[in-house]
């Protein structure tokens, strides 16, 4: 059948996988969710099952693809992974790139973190590369849009590394900034008023530790959160420091966070350079990736939409602004290009008209005498 196919590439192949050892609920999902998502990605595909056995029909290299994605599911499934759609999505996407790594290496390698039913790992390729990053840099920069785990991810490698006893303790750190809104002056005590702002980092540490023993860990100083502010003066040593939102700092509270940074201390500073709310003024976290860029034991990992691991439309919001963005300073640098030329070409203008008036001028006082100029003047014969 595949000499077949070679030689006539337009007839369908049918391929048939065998599910054996797995449970194919677990395969296809509840009601075969993760089935339509196969089926949504291979859309030149024909998927049918019964039992444990999958049949595969269409063109060849179709069929191909959707194997790959098949046995990859499969592997993912034997080694206990539970799937969800974005699961598939992912796992797609990494084969289509064609980089040579698996999904099932990827999704189904080591957890960082395993808290209450949860497993926490690097869902995409680009998170996988950002957690080893982190394991093997001094201070790693993650910058990307939202949604693609950045904080999280950081995080759970925070209380990661005091579990383990890297560390002695987690500083967590944010500039206290109002996303693009005035919230005037907020009632109650000076932690009242900064709370707001460190709600996330609470709820995230909720999530993957015991909410009972965060409080008692924050009380005796293991766990701090703190905004920026409060950075200022302190060397910390054997620490584990997250900056989140960093596109908000400042060039001068960059560079005084960075200065904190003591022995036996890693940094993470996480921000997305597109979400700026900054009054006025050039955000540290754009400017550091130029100071920085070639600084050995510092990384920057950058993030894109095809590691956001929300709902499927963040994806493509963040596709649809980053687009708008790019036309948006498409068109302002043509508006800039045109004015420059109209500039130039009038200021070209004015210099010819300029030395035009002045010949002008020139032949009126050398051009030959008018009519009066033949009479004698007064006084002579």
């Amino acid at each position: 059948m595949a000499d077949d196919a070679a030689s006539n590439p337009s007839e369908d192949v049918v391929e048939r996988i065998y599910a054996d050892g797995i449970a194919m609920v677990q395969l296809l999902g509840p009601q075969d969710r993760l089935l339509r998502v196969v089926e949504r990605e291979h859309r030149d595909v024909q998927v049918h099952v019964r039992g444990n056995e999958i049949t595969l029909t269409g063109p060849a290299d179709a069929v191909a693809r959707a194997r790959a994605l098949v046995d990859e599911l499969i592997a993912l499934s034997r080694s206990g992974q539970g799937l969800d759609p974005a699961d598939v999505v992912t796992s797609d996407r990494i084969l289509r790139a064609d980089t040579g790594d698996r999904p099932s290496d990827v999704l189904g390698g080591e957890a960082i973190l395993s808290s209450r039913g949860r497993i926490i790992r690097p869902k995409t390729l680009g998170q996988k590369a950002y957690v080893d990053a982190i394991d093997e840099n001094t201070i790693t920069f993650g910058i990307g849009p939202a949604g693609t785990g950045k904080t999280y991810l950081a995080m759970a490698k925070a209380v990661q590394a005091l579990q383990r006893k890297e560390v002695s303790r987690i500083i967590l750190s944010r500039p206290a900034i109002e996303a693009g809104e005035r919230l005037g002056f907020l009632p109650g005590t000076l932690n009242d008023k900064i709370d707001p702002y460190l709600r996330p980092l609470y709820d995230a540490l909720n999530e993957m530790m015991d909410p009972e023993i965060v409080p008692k860990l924050m009380a005796s100083g293991t766990i701090e959160v703190a905004p920026l502010a409060y950075m200022r003066g302190r060397t910390l040593n054997d620490s584990f420091v997250v900056l989140d939102e960093a596109q908000n700092t400042t060039p001068e509270q960059m560079k005084m966070f960075l200065t904190r940074l003591g022995f036996g201390t890693r940094m993470v500073v996480t921000g997305d350079i597109t979400q700026i709310d900054l009054p006025a003024g050039a955000s540290g976290l754009r400017l550091v990736t130029r100071v920085l860029k070639d600084i050995d034991d510092i990384d920057f990992s950058y993030l894109t939409s095809d590691d956001v691991v929300r709902h499927t439309l963040v994806g493509r919001i963040v596709d649809a602004y980053t687009e708008y963005d790019e036309q948006r300073l498409a068109d302002r640098r043509e508006r800039d290009e045109a004015s420059a030329f109209i500039a130039a070409r009038d200021k070209s203008g004015g210099a010819k008209g300029a030395s035009g008036n002045r010949a002008q001028r020139r032949g009126q006082q050398s051009r030959p005498g008018g009519p009066r100029d033949h009479l004698p003047k007064r006084g002579m014969s």
